[in-house]
């Protein structure tokens, strides 16, 4: 009934657990009259004798429970704690909490339907912390939790209950909800049972009730019988759900033993059938010798027609034979033709560099005539200007002069002193705008140049910033797959193959894709490392299916994994089990490999993929570049050769070749660090190169700024000048426009005029010489364009040669190819042919040996070879006839292997049943006997607990002088308590109902503290016990209770009163938690006023 012995009935009260023997002896000699206990009579002992040391509540913590924001920590003693407050300052939400902390539901605390109720207003959580002692031998888990555990408790807003059960260190060892009920179960800590926490309700509705069942029910569930009780009748249920099926079991018995009955009749009915097995066997035998018979015939006609295809096999050897001969010739001519076609591209490039230089030097000459040409043009135009200005100038003296001799006088003399100055100063400004037109010329060419020169710089930066983001990305590939050398053919690769792992686990493939195949092939010689990746080109990033569904759930994986950006290729052919035949088709040098050779492919259907796509076995591999063009270009290039590759990646053709764009290999080569290290010195290369372009850039943008800004300001100043030229030319406008006579000196443009003759003299002397070197320069330009012309009509005459000769070759080319095709066609047939004979061969042989089998199995069955004279056909007609007869009679009688199996099965399931039936016949039997045996224990026991709770109930009311009775019906399942207070007769006994009040709650608190004396439990809680009572009453049930503390020290008692509790005595054991009185304008009080030890 309980983990925890009683010891209230011990005499030694510092001792927890007495022996069974002693406490039933205790039992059996209840007597109201004799017997003394201790926890009445004896005297209060002192807090040091005991000391409990499992279950106690040592301290709790409320935060954010009910209404109260923080409520403790509350130390409790190890003994008695009275917990004093007015009402709202929170006694029952401690308790409320103590309940639903321990595992307890919201029903049972009476103050809920749900833990959502319990966390404040306003509030996201509600937070609850228990510590528990954990010390002595009952201790749970002492070297995980220490002397105390901490149970800490969390309630959401939405209602979610939650757990961390921590050690005496504070550290959390587990969350689980299991381990707390498996700590109650071990501390023997009952939160529903209404003994160990007595709340106001519980109080209300068992004690205070009115029903005797209410009271019988209390007294039931405290002792724990009616836990018992429950699992009584659980096990009554289960024994009548036994009870039916042994008897559904029975009626199943009896069909199972008419069925074996059955099958014992038929299996000692089998005799008649051997005869016609007998003959059958003997037909076997024959139909055996027969078959081989058959198939020795058959073989005759395969022989015969296997030896007339292995003599027409000439015919085919000699028309391969007749082709070849016609290719080798075509492939003659072929070669004649290219030699020829060579001599000629020979001829031309031997001229090509003539030609370059003659063409550079008529565009040296042509730009030397542009030179000159423009200096005759400025000599003239110069010319020009001169005579026109000395025709002004001779017609303005022959002006003055008229208009002197007609007139004179001071105004004349002055306005042409004006004018002769205006002129002076327009003629400066005219030499002033010529030379700012020369400036603003050259600075627009600097500029022109310096923004060219600019422009070829970026477009030289921005290809080396493109290099050097490509080495840095190829540098971080290479750094990463030091670790993964998938990394080396992209970043989303491992991805990638990890998702085309998983899609195959789950069975999304028929056949797992291969690839890349970069990563699945190695190299022989590493040296061929960049020849072998120009070769495969993309082929080495790209991934091969089997099928088309595959295809499209790759291209489903790519999709995801590769967001943007370009993705592998995806090359969808059968995977085959075995390498393509390349001994015919393929190179095969005594020298060089092919690539196929150079390579180790452990997967056939990579190998194939790169056959078909790229031809590997028809590709060289030579390492020098000299001697790759000299296999590939002289005379007999390698049979079956189509190209060849050389170790710096040039790519040669028999009649051309490339040069490689690519200097080192990024997916194969072997030493990774030495890659490495070389793209950081290249990378540091292209920094320092990068860094010498900024500046060069830097400083061409200075002068360039430079530039525009003395531009402007040439212009500006340009056109201050040609405005200062317009001014003054309408005021010299305005001086000559007067028509009174002028008296001027003409000395000043007399020699003015004089000076313009001698620069017209100077200037056109200077424009002869410069049309004569104009002339020199024409003709020798004229003569290097018509070298340079002849030159290139002479390479053009040797170009159109080499047209008709590259016609010839193309047409060699094609009966070439004409030949080949003619003989492959005839070596498809002669294939076709041996293939055909080594089928009929195959086909002969796989007949002999099932003809050998076929001896072998007759041999088998018959190992004399009989002489049969039936064809097979008839002997298996006669065969299944007696087979149909013999299934006719197995029919009527049934198989014999089936009768005899059914038989056994019958037998088989019969003895099962039996012998299950036998078992549970003695199951129920044996539940039986513990049941009868059980009930009497129960039965006895609830008679024992009975007779101690009345004792104990009468040795309470005793200490006031009240008698009264207590009647217990366990039929009807009623209790009864009659009090009669005083002293008197106890014929006068009445119900609990006619007592006053305090009376009715000192009967109570008797009753009890009666069932505390049958009941065991760490720690008991009452809620207000007291507040029904008077003051005598209430002295008295506290005297009470003290004195049952007293003699259970290690037990620990929480009393919950709104009384002061200022008479308690001085004590150890007592300690008083007072709390603050509620601040009505707040919702709760914050922690206790007082701890008070008295």
């Amino acid at each position: 009934m309980s983990k925890r012995r009683n010891s209230t009935l011990n005499d030694n009260p510092s001792k927890r657990v007495k022996p069974a023997g002693e406490e039933e002896e205790r039992d059996e000699n209840v007597d109201n009259s004799e017997v003394h206990d201790p926890l009445l009579t004896g005297p209060m002992l002192s807090a040091g004798e005991v000391v409990s040391d499992v279950g106690i509540v040592e301290s709790i913590t409320l935060k954010n429970f009910m209404c109260h924001s923080l409520l403790g920590p509350f130390a409790f003693g190890s003994n008695v704690n009275f917990v004093v407050g007015n009402n709202g300052s929170g006694k029952s939400a401690i308790l409320t909490a103590l309940i639903v902390a321990l595992g307890g539901n919201a029903q049972a605390t009476n103050r809920g339907v749900a833990l959502k109720g319990f966390v404040k207003e306003g509030e996201s959580s509600a937070e609850v912390s228990i510590t528990l002692r954990n010390k002595g031998r009952d201790a749970y888990k002492s070297e995980v939790y220490g002397s105390s555990i901490t149970i800490d408790m969390r309630i959401s807003c939405d209602g979610l209950r939650t757990y961390k059960l921590k050690s005496k260190t504070g550290q959390i060892v587990t969350t689980k909800k299991d381990e707390l009920l498996c700590i109650l179960d071990n501390f023997n800590i009952q939160v529903n049972n209404p003994v160990s926490i007595l709340t106001q309700e519980m109080s209300k509705y068992f004690l205070h009730s009115k029903g005797e069942g209410d009271k019988y029910q209390f007294f039931m569930k405290a002792t724990q019988l009616e836990q018992l009780r429950e699992d009584f009748v659980h096990i009554k249920s289960t024994k009548r759900i036994t009870e039916d099926k042994v008897e559904q079991h029975g009626e199943l018995l009896k069909d199972l033993k008419r069925k074996y009955l059955e099958k014992e009749d038929r299996y000692k009915s089998l005799a008649s059938l051997d005869e016609m097995h007998t003959k059958l066997e003997e037909l076997q035998k024959q139909m055996a010798w027969a078959l081989v018979l058959e198939m020795e015939k058959e073989l005759e006609p395969l022989k015969e027609k296997l030896e007339a295809d292995k003599k027409s096999t000439k015919k085919y050897d000699e028309k391969v034979e007749e082709w070849k001969f016609k290719i080798e010739e075509a492939e003659k001519k072929y070669k004649q033709t290219q030699e020829q076609l060579e001599k000629i591209t020979l001829q031309v490039q031997e001229l090509q560099p003539k030609c370059v230089e003659l063409k550079a030097e008529a565009q040296r000459r042509n730009s030397l005539l542009k030179s000159s040409e423009v200096t005759v043009h400025r000599c003239r135009a110069n010319l020009r200007d001169l005579e026109k200005d000395k025709v002004q100038l001779s017609t303005r003296i022959n002006d003055l002069k008229l208009s002197i001799s007609q007139t004179t006088g001071a105004e004349s003399q002055a306005r042409m002193e004006q004018i002769q100055q205006i002129e002076t100063e327009l003629d400066n400004l005219r030499h002033q705008i010529s030379t700012l037109g020369q400036q603003i010329d050259q600075y627009q060419h600097a500029c022109s140049r310096a923004k060219e020169e600019q422009a070829k710089l970026r477009r030289e930066n921005d290809t080396l910033m493109r290099s050097m983001v490509a080495n840095r990305r190829n540098l971080q590939t290479l750094e990463s797959s030091r670790s993964n050398r998938l990394r080396r053919f992209g970043e989303h690769m491992p991805a990638l193959l990890n998702a085309i792992q998983e899609a195959h686990r789950r069975g999304q493939f028929r056949h797992i894709p291969r690839g890349p195949l970069g990563f699945l092939i190695s190299l022989k010689d590493p040296e061929h490392a960049l020849a072998v990746e120009l070769c495969l080109k993309n082929l080495l990033l790209a991934f091969i299916c089997d099928n088309h569904y595959d295809e499209k759930v790759l291209q489903g994986l790519m999709a995801r994994v590769f967001p943007s950006g370009r993705r592998p290729a995806i090359i969808t052919s059968a995977f085959l089990p075995h390498i393509h035949d390349t001994s015919r088709r393929g190179v095969n040098h005594p020298e060089y490999p092919s690539v196929l050779q150079a390579l180790e492919i452990e997967d056939p259907a990579v190998a194939n993929c790169l056959i078909d796509q790229r031809g590997i076995e028809t590709v060289l591999l030579i390492k020098n570049r000299t001697e790759a063009r000299r296999v590939m270009q002289g005379r007999n290039p390698p049979q079956n050769c189509t190209q060849a590759f050389s170790k710096d990646g040039d790519q040669v053709f028999p009649n051309r070749s490339y040069a490689a764009d690519q200097t080192r290999a990024n997916y194969l080569s072997g030493d990774v660090e030495e890659e490495i290290r070389h793209l950081q010195r290249e990378l540091e290369n292209q920094s320092g190169q990068s860094s010498r372009f900024n500046r060069q850039l830097r400083k061409m943008d200075d002068d360039i700024r430079q530039n525009d800004s003395l531009l402007r300001r040439a212009h500006a100043e340009q056109k201050n000048v040609q405005d200062k030229v317009t001014k003054l030319q309408l005021e010299l406008t305005d001086l000559k426009n007067v028509e009174e006579p002028q008296s001027e000196d003409l000395n000043p443009l007399e020699e003015d005029l004089q000076d313009i003759v001698s620069k017209i003299t100077s200037k056109r002397t200077e424009y002869e010489e410069a049309k004569i070197q104009m002339a020199d320069l024409k003709a020798s330009y004229d003569k290097a364009e018509r070298e340079y012309k002849q030159h290139k009509d002479h390479i053009n005459t040797i170009a159109e040669e080499a047209d008709s000769v590259k016609d010839e070759l193309s047409k060699t080319d094609e009966e070439v190819m004409k030949c080949k095709h003619h003989k492959k066609h005839y070596d498809d047939k002669h294939a076709a042919h041996l293939k055909n004979i080594q089928t009929q061969e195959n086909n002969l042989n796989n007949k002999e040996k099932e003809l050998e089998a076929s001896i072998a199995k007759a041999s088998e069955i018959c190992a004399e070879r009989l002489e049969v004279r039936r064809t097979a056909r008839s002997l298996d007609s006669e065969i299944n006839r007696l087979k149909v007869k013999i299934s006719t009679q197995q029919e009527q009688q049934g198989d014999r292997e089936e009768i005899v199996r059914q038989y056994q099965e019958a037998l088989e399931n019969y003895k099962n049943m039996a012998q299950q039936m036998k078992n549970l016949n003695s199951f129920i039997k044996s539940l039986d006997n513990v049941l009868n045996h059980r009930l009497q224990v129960y039965a006895e026991l609830r008679r024992f607990l009975s007779a101690r709770c009345k004792y104990y109930f009468d040795s309470m009311l005793a200490q006031r002088g009240y008698t009264g009775t207590m009647t217990f019906n366990h039929k009807d399942e009623t209790l009864s308590i009659s009090v009669q207070p005083g002293s008197g007769n106890k014929g006068d006994l009445s119900d609990m109902r006619s007592l006053s009040g305090g009376e009715r709650s000192f009967s109570t608190v008797c009753f009890v503290l009666s069932l505390w004396a049958i009941t065991e439990a760490p720690f008991r809680c009452l809620d207000e016990f007291d507040v029904y009572m008077d003051m005598v009453n209430r002295r008295i049930s506290m005297d009470m209770m003290l004195k049952v503390a007293a003699g259970q020290l290690y037990r620990q008692f929480i009393f919950l009163t709104p009384q002061n509790m200022g008479s308690l005595p001085v004590s150890k054991i007592i300690r008083v938690l007072r709390l603050k009185d509620p601040d009505r304008g707040q919702s709760a009080a914050l922690g206790p006023a007082n701890h008070k030890n008295q």
